[in-house]
């Protein structure tokens, strides 16, 4: 009983770290529009993001996964091109904190995929408390928004979906790898497509790139898209997939901090009021049992 706290503790924790890291994603892409297209922003940040993967998998000696190949290219096609291909087209006309649309859906989707995919079994409590986390943000969201659907929101919804699916397919191959190895092995084999993508784009997509647009994008590709799944995969992994996704529900909060530090954006006490809802919920679901 305690060794499956300990672990349940722990992959909350790593989850935690990386949801931090995630949660920044959201106003970076807002900084690196400012000079890249989205198609740039997807391809440039999956080749920075390749290099450092592929300098720590040669490092460290580690072998290629055999009869991997499969999921790792299709968690690298949701991950590595499907969130960020989205995300950054809703960007182009939406604030960074209307992305609580998506961050909300993302832990109860994951929780699906994770029924669907690997077969977990979350209890009626569970489902609840993940129906009332994703409803509180929707809610908060669509408040700070005027209650009017955005043209980037079937977008932010796509986004959802794709990152939700490869959460789902990159956690079950970190049960026998660890949770960076995954990562940096998904980027691995969909490098020709995004060098070939970077190739297409870049001509017609880079313009005249500030500092932050540049730091943007390597953040993009050095945290958001390398270091911070190294954590969440490991969470995942460690403390069950639709447990674990719950924590994701913070995200919205994190990216509104964010926000308001790097794009301006207020933070008011409704915000503060909904955080800590969401907070309860997400704690009440870590009582959840699974089957």
């Amino acid at each position: 009983m305690q060794t499956d706290i300990s672990k349940g503790a722990l992959g909350l924790g790593l989850g935690a770290i990386g949801v931090t890291m995630f949660g920044l994603t959201l106003p970076m892409t807002h900084l690196a529009l400012q000079g890249f297209s989205p198609e740039v922003i997807t391809f440039g940040r999956a080749v920075i993001a390749t290099g450092a993967a592929g300098l720590a998998l040669l490092a460290l000696g580690k072998r290629w996964p055999v009869g991997a190949f499969p999921t790792l290219f299709l968690a690298g096609l949701c991950l590595v091109y499907g969130f960020p291909i989205f995300s950054s087209i809703a960007m182009q006309t939406l604030p960074a904190g209307h992305g609580g649309v998506v961050l909300g859906l993302l832990p109860l989707l994951t929780s699906i995929f994770a029924v669907i995919v690997d077969g977990e079994r979350p209890s009626p409590l569970f489902w609840a408390c993940g129906l009332t986390g994703a409803a509180l943000v929707a809610l908060f969201s669509a408040r700070q928004n005027g209650f009017h659907l955005e043209l980037g929101d079937p977008w932010l919804l796509a986004a959802a979906v794709s990152a939700s699916f490869g959460y789902v397919l990159s956690a079950r191959l970190a049960r026998t790898l660890s949770g960076w190895e995954v990562m940096s092995w998904a980027l691995v084999v969909t490098l020709p497509l995004s060098l070939v993508g970077l190739a297409l784009t870049a001509a017609n997509g880079i313009h005249a790139p500030d500092q932050a647009a540049i730091g943007a994008l390597l953040y993009h590709g050095l945290i958001s898209m390398f270091a911070g799944f190294i954590f969440w995969n490991a969470g995942l992994a460690i403390g069950g997939i639709a447990k674990v996704a719950q924590i994701q529900l913070m995200q919205t909060f994190v990216t509104l901090a964010f926000s308001t530090i790097l794009l301006g954006e207020q933070i008011g006490i409704e915000t503060i009021i909904f955080a800590l809802a969401v907070a309860f919920v997400v704690w009440l679901g870590r009582k959840a049992r699974f089957s």
